[in-house]
């Protein structure tokens, strides 16, 4: 499975009074698409993932905004509650068969765990997390934007053969480059203005298969 990337906060007086508040505060910083509907389903849940949600709504035919969803939620502010959001945002992607790229919404998820959650699941994931999609569209593929001094391993499929033949072009991989760049720079604007709006205390941004997904993303900026 392909790697994801994440963006986790911790705030401060952080608790089962004002999670809702918060997440409102949340949602209201994502930088939604263009294209509606931006906001597509609510989940709440209790105890932990294993657990048959308490409630389902699918947002898809409405457009709502921020208070109006977390509104749905408010009844549920108990300490081992968690609210998850999904959003769509508009992301650079390159079609892999097509070799075009194309800004679309892109699935990006909004969690909010109490206290209690899960064993306490906030300490290692936040009390604020988002599943911003998959890792290569902030890092590339194949380790292509490394630094040149980097060693980079070789293809293990046809498929990332082909890519690297393609980006041996410099105008495509300088294309690459740029739509990269633009993504790391949406993120990064609305970290800062997630930020700005809320009580953190704390923020991460880590993904599954970089040490130091931050970093990573910071070397990729610096490159031009």
């Amino acid at each position: 499975m392909p790697n994801r990337a994440y963006v986790s906060l911790w705030l401060r007086n952080f608790n089962e009074t004002n999670m809702v508040s918060l997440f409102e505060q949340f949602l209201a910083t994502v930088p939604v698409s263009a294209t509606p509907p931006v906001f597509t389903e609510l989940i709440i849940r209790a105890v932990d993932f294993t657990e048959t949600p308490l409630e389902e709504y699918d947002l898809r035919g409405q457009i709502l905004t921020p208070s109006e969803i977390t509104e749905l939620a408010r009844e549920h502010h108990e300490s081992d509650v968690s609210f998850e959001v999904t959003a769509r945002w508009d992301i650079w992607i390159r079609d892999m068969e097509s070799a075009k790229w194309n800004k679309k919404p892109e699935k990006v998820t909004l969690f909010c765990f109490g206290p209690d959650y899960d064993h306490g699941t906030f300490a290692e994931s936040g009390h604020l997390m988002a599943d911003i999609g998959l890792e290569h569209i902030f890092t590339g593929h194949a380790g292509i934007l490394t630094p040149e001094s980097s060693p980079r391993a070789e293809p293990e499929h046809p498929d990332e053969a082909r890519f690297l033949m393609w980006m041996s072009q410099p105008e495509n991989l300088r294309e690459y480059q740029a739509k990269t760049r633009e993504n790391i720079e949406k993120l990064m604007e609305w970290i800062r203005v997630a930020n700005e709006a809320l009580p953190v205390e704390r923020m991460r941004l880590w993904s599954e298969g970089e040490e130091n997904f931050e970093a990573r993303l910071d070397e990729i900026l610096s490159v031009r």
